[in-house]
Order: C-alpha cells, then sequence, then structure tokens
C-alpha cells in the first residue's frame, strides 16, 4: 500500500468535516500546546505554563512575575483512500465506472468485465490556506510545516491579578492531491483553520485554594475548497439509456417528430454519463476577527489534589468570499439539445432548467458558521509524592455543524439542475447536511518526577466521532480515534523549563457500500455530494506529531 507523507503542523482533518472541517473532534487541541499533547490533553486542572489561556485562565495565577513562553510544532500525516466495487456494483445497470474498471473506453459492454480491486486514492500534501494571498497553497510532497507559537504572562509583585495573551492554533487543516486522484470527488483541495492571534487574558487568586480566570480570543477563521463534481445517480444513469440506446439510432437522421418526442435531448454532442465529471467547485471564505472568550475555575485544597473547570465559547461567523465554477462539456449539451426542440424548452422551463450552462461562473459566497463551544473538566491526584494522574471530561457541541449552507450572489446554472433531487440545493444555495453530532471524550495523563529536574509524562485520549455512521465520508479522514503521547520535562534552573512531546493519532474507518449519503448511498434522491455511490469506501490515518516548547521567566 502506498501510504502518503505530509509534514502540516497540525492536521485535523472536514470536510469539512468540511465538509471539512476533519475530523473526529477535528483536531481539537492538536496543535496548542507540547505537554499538553503528552497528558492526553487532560491538563483541565494542571494546565502548562501560558497555553492555560486556551486550556484554564485560572491557572494563570500560578505564574509570578514575568513568563514567556515559545514552542513549536511538526506533524507527520499520512492519510490511505481506498475504493472499491462490491458484488453487483452498477448504477442503472451500467457498471464501467473508470474509477474501478480496467475496461477500455471503447468497450462496447455496459457492465465492466475487469475490476481494478482496490484502488488507491491517498492525499499527497498539505494545503493551506494563505490569507494575504487570498488562496490555497500546495505545500508538495515531504514539506514540513514549522508553525511557532508563543505567549507572555505578567503578574505584577504582590498582585493577586495576572495578565496573559497567546497565539495558537484551536484548529488546522489542510490536504490536497493531483490531478486524476480517485479522491478528489470529494475534496481535491481542502483547508480550514482557526488561528487566535490575541488572547488578552485575566486570572484572579481569589484565595491560596481557589483561582478564576477570563480571557477573550481574537481569531482568524477561514475555509477552502476545491474539488471535482460527480453525480453517479440513478436519473443520471437513466439519462445515458436514453442516449445510447435511443438516440443513437435516431442522431444521424434526427427530424422535427423525434426533436418533439425526445425533448431535444439527442441533439446534445456529448451525453451524460453517471461515471462523467460534472465539474469544478471551487470556493474560499475567511473572516478576519471571529471573537470567543474561554472562561475558568481552578481550586487545589492541598498540594496533592486540583480541580480544573473550563467552558469555551461558541464563536458565530459570517464567512465570506469568491467562487468558482467550471462547467463540463456534457451538461451544457444536455441543456443545448433541450433549447433545440420546442417540447425541450417546454419540459426546461417546467423543470426551471437554465437556458443555457456557461463553461465558467464566478462571483461572491457567504456562509454562517459557529464554532463549536467546548466544556471541559479535569481532576489531578498525587497518588504517590513523585506520580501525579490527571483525569480529564470533555463536551464539545458539534451539533451545531448540522449543515453548512453556502449562499452565492446570483443564480448558478447546474444548481437549477440538482434542486431538482435535492431539498439542500435551490438557485443560490448549497447546502452539506453534515449531521455532526455532540461528543463526549476523555483523556489520562500520568506524570513522574524523578528528580528535581527531570520529569516524565505519558498520555492517552480516545476520541469519539461526531460524525454519524450515515455521513462518514473522505473529506474528514478521522472518524474514532485513538491519540497517545509521550513527553519528557527538564528544567534548567528555577527559572527555565524545556518540554519535548511526541504524540501519535491513529484512525481507520470502512464505510460500506451504499451506507453514506454523504459518501455511496444508492438511490435516485442521493444526489447532493455522493461521489462514490454503491461501492465501499476505506480511510486509514496517522499523525505523528513532535513538539519542543521552552518556558522562561524574567
Amino acid at each position: 500500500m502506498k501510504y502518503l507523507r505530509l509534514h502540516p503542523l497540525v492536521i485535523g482533518m472536514l470536510l469539512t468535516g468540511f465538509s471539512v472541517p476533519a475530523l473526529a473532534q477535528l483536531g481539537q487541541n492538536l496543535s496548542v500546546d507540547v505537554r499538553s499533547l503528552s497528558m492526553g490533553n487532560a491538563v483541565t486542572a494542571d494546565p502548562p505554563g501560558i497555553s492555560a489561556v486556551h486550556f484554564n485562565p485560572a491557572a494563570l495565577t500560578k505564574l509570578k512575575g514575568l513568563h514567556t513562553d515559545v514552542q513549536g510544532l511538526i506533524a507527520n500525516f499520512d492519510v490511505e483512500r481506498q475504493f472499491s466495487a462490491p458484488p453487483g456494483y452498477n448504477v442503472f445497470g451500467y457498471s464501467d465506472d473508470p474509477l474501478v474498471c480496467n475496461d477500455p473506453a471503447d468497450n462496447p459492454s455496459d457492465i465492466c468485465t475487469d475490476y481494478k480491486g482496490v484502488v488507491n486514492g491517498d492525499v499527497e500534501y498539505a494545503s493551506l490556506y494563505v490569507p494575504i494571498l487570498k488562496k490555497m497553497v500546495d505545500l508538495g510532497e515531504g514539506w514540513p510545516i514549522a508553525a511557532p507559537t508563543a505567549g507572555i504572562s505578567y503578574n505584577p509583585p504582590g498582585s493577586k491579578l495576572t495578565y496573559a495573551t497567546s497565539v495558537y492554533a484551536p484548529l488546522m487543516a489542510g490536504f490536497g492531491s493531483e490531478d486524476g486522484n480517485p479522491g478528489n470527488f470529494m475534496g481535491q483541495q481542502i483547508a480550514i483553520e482557526r488561528i487566535t492571534y490575541l488572547s488578552p487574558t485575566i486570572a484572579y487568586e481569589v484565595n491560596d485554594q481557589l483561582s478564576i480566570g477570563a480571557s477573550v480570543g481574537m481569531s482568524y477563521q477561514a475555509i477552502a475548497m476545491n474539488t471535482g463534481l460527480r453525480f453517479p445517480n440513478e436519473l443520471i444513469g437513466a439519462v445515458r439509456m436514453i442516449d445510447e440506446k435511443i438516440c443513437k439510432q435516431f442522431r444521424d437522421n434526427s427530424n422535427l417528430i423525434t426533436d418533439l418526442l425526445l425533448f431535444g435531448i439527442c441533439n446534445a454532442q456529448e451525453g451524460m454519463n453517471p461515471f462523467g465529471k460534472f465539474g469544478q467547485l471551487e470556493v474560499a471564505m475567511e473572516q478576519s476577527l471571529s471573537p470567543s472568550y474561554n472562561l475558568g475555575v481552578l481550586w487545589e485544597p492541598n498540594e496533592d489534589f486540583g480541580f480544573g473547570l473550563v467552558y469555551q465559547s461558541a464563536a458565530k461567523m459570517r464567512l465570506k468570499g469568491k467562487y468558482f465554477i467550471n462547467n463540463a462539456y456534457a451538461p451544457r449539451e444536455l441543456i443545448r439539445g433541450l433549447n433545440t426542440s420546442t417540447t425541450g424548452q417546454v419540459l426546461a422551463k417546467i423543470l426551471g432548467f437554465p437556458d443555457f450552462i456557461p463553461p465558467t461562473e464566478s462571483g461572491l459566497v457567504s456562509m454562517d458558521l459557529e464554532y463549536p463551544s467546548h466544556v471541559q473538566a479535569g481532576i489531578k491526584y498525587k497518588v504517590l509524592p513523585n506520580l501525579q494522574v490527571n483525569v480529564d471530561v470533555g463536551w464539545t457541541d458539534y451539533s451545531s455543524w448540522d449543515k453548512f449552507k453556502f449562499e452565492f450572489d446570483r443564480q448558478i446554472s447546474a444548481l437549477k439542475i440538482a434542486k431538482l433531487l435535492s431539498n439542500e440545493v435551490s438557485d443560490t444555495s448549497l447546502s452539506l447536511p453534515l449531521g455532526f453530532q455532540s461528543a463526549w471524550n476523555w483523556g489520562i495523563g500520568v506524570e513522574y518526577t524523578f528528580n528535581d529536574r527531570l520529569k516524565f509524562r505519558a498520555g492517552y485520549e480516545p476520541r469519539t466521532s461526531a460524525i454519524p455512521d450515515d455521513k462518514r465520508n473522505t473529506m474528514v479522514p478521522i472518524n474514532n480515534a485513538q491519540m497517545f503521547g509521550l513527553g519528557v520535562g527538564y528544567r534548567f534552573d528555577e527559572d527555565t523549563d524545556l518540554d519535548l512531546s511526541v504524540a501519535f493519532l491513529r484512525s481507520r474507518d470502512n464505510i460500506p457500500a451504499g451506507t453514506s449519503s454523504l459518501a455511496n448511498k444508492d438511490g435516485v434522491n442521493n444526489l447532493l455530494l455522493n461521489p462514490y455511490a454503491g461501492l465501499n469506501v476505506a480511510t486509514n490515518t496517522k499523525i505523528l506529531i513532535l513538539g519542543l516548547n521552552y518556558r522562561t521567566r524574567w
């Protein structure tokens, strides 16, 4: 099997859910802090340094004087996507899908005689959306990304107040592949990112046992996608049958009678094919300022026990950007053929079809997006004088990602056709029904103090999928997942600490043919974003993250 090797700083996948946003838990907390990764992100009661701005701002009261925190992460991200035809595979009697069939294009048979077996459509490189360029940039296979984060905190002498700010990425994801990749029909390029560039924070020490804190995050949010479109649908299979079985008889000797009876369909120079490409869609949207806030409480009644609680608010946004559509030749010819016939013109008016489909369409697009709220609570407990155990439980409101609705500034030809088979489509809008579910997760971390300078850490975090079984797809190649972390901390002196961590996340997903309406569901009404109808789909994702953190007090 051929594995792709990417090196993004932190990739949490989409589709995007992207549609984007990938991504059981969508890469949550994978790119925030090095020490937290090594503890399975079970750090609410024991936040690491200035990263407490995110994990629990109340813990900043533990930092006395002026502190700075600089860290960097590098990730190796391997994603394998596989497609195969099950026994009896067909779409309206056709099975010669070139994605899984080796038969030559001039083979007269509608039934595939030589299947390819398992077809790999691996992700090939990382993609990022660059705000200044306002476009996605492919990094190339094997190119690493080093994305440092930094923070600073200050506690005036004798004061109960601590002030801080930090730069970090709560969510970052992006991948891409070359033309011809079988996976391109669910995102040839995808990028989703949320970067907190300013996070003014204040923490107050109520007494020796109790602290509270709050931070306001000012973030940049972007979503971008470039995807091929195809619709292996029963209705389009019926159109192919009419073109190949009926129109073929009249194409060379058509007349007024055949035009009227066949609505002019036979006048198209290229017929529709359920396995053909319908077009290419590019969308890029962003919001420069997306505010949110974190509220935290830390209670430490003694040196052996602590309890932490944090609430990370939702962030409601109105993303705006541009779109570009490249319409394929076959659907353009179908509409042209209809409009060459009187009955075809009447049928097109009844169905609301456009008068013609241009080769390209472009304009402005927008969508409402809510970054989901998150609640997490945890404890730390020293079971031995030199052995501490942390346990956290968290809940994320991913039900707010029920659907992503793209709203266009004008009517789009392809949507006028697609709306016949989907309630999620209108002349000027396209909804991606994600159906995400709010999910509970937990994590555990262990820290062993070897001596005054050296500490060893280990963590485990099983991640429950937020994606229901009937919505799984290759845009989000992280479903149920497990993350393992290891780390070591070294104290150079009483003011300087260095942390080195490694984390490994793995996720496998099998989507049997006909089980997901966002990947491979059969039927007439499964049209939207269902490009692998009738095929078995599988993904295998492995992420290896390395991180180094340097903290010092001035």
